[in-house]
């Protein structure tokens, strides 16, 4: 993938993927990625990629809820075969339409490639950056690539104290011993 190409692609976020033709009429069934799915029975365009391939708009004609994922019928595809040609690919928007979120409330993609750092004594030292957000029993941690291999961080404000999406940069103030104790072996 291109300089340009990674700047394009992170300007859309992905909501969906298309897994295979649904129906005579061309037609997809698609796994749903959002944690937001009624937005997508609202949606008039969409960008499809493939891997790594610049996003395509596409004109959504109906979308409707099926067993847990959705079906898009889009008004370019008109045959089994057309929409077999789109198994596998991203259903994107863009991130400027993205759902609102509350205080506190961040996207997982905004948190992935943040920078994780602990201020202590006037001393900054890196921890490591984020490469996931996973869920463990009910409450949400980070998934940190360190140097000593991945650490588990919860997602709380009394540790994370300061989350800036835009520098990409989350300082926490950890209790004695939580990044020994979270260190995945």
């Amino acid at each position: 993938m291109t300089a340009s190409q990674r700047e394009n692609a992170s300007e859309y976020v992905a909501v969906a993927r298309i897994t295979r033709p649904q129906g005579r009429r061309g037609e997809v069934a698609a796994e749903i990625l959002s944690d937001f799915p009624e937005r997508l029975l609202g949606l008039k365009t969409v960008f499809l990629r493939d891997s790594g391939g610049k996003p395509e708009a596409m004109q959504v004609e109906d979308a409707w809820p099926h067993k847990g994922r959705i079906i898009l019928k889009f008004s370019s595809v008109d045959s089994i075969d057309d929409a077999e040609r789109l198994r596998g690919r991203e259903v994107l928007i863009p991130r400027s339409e993205r759902a609102p979120l509350g205080e506190h409330q961040y996207w997982v993609s905004d948190l992935e490639g943040c920078r994780v750092l602990v201020e202590r004594d006037g001393t900054t030292t890196e921890v490591g950056r984020v490469v996931g957000v996973d869920a463990a029993g009910g409450a949400e941690v980070l998934r940190v690539e360190s140097a000593q291999g991945e650490v588990l961080i919860p997602l709380a404000q009394e540790i994370c104290t300061r989350i800036d999406t835009e520098s990409k940069v989350i300082w926490i103030d950890p209790p004695e011993d939580l990044l020994k104790l979270n260190q995945k072996a």
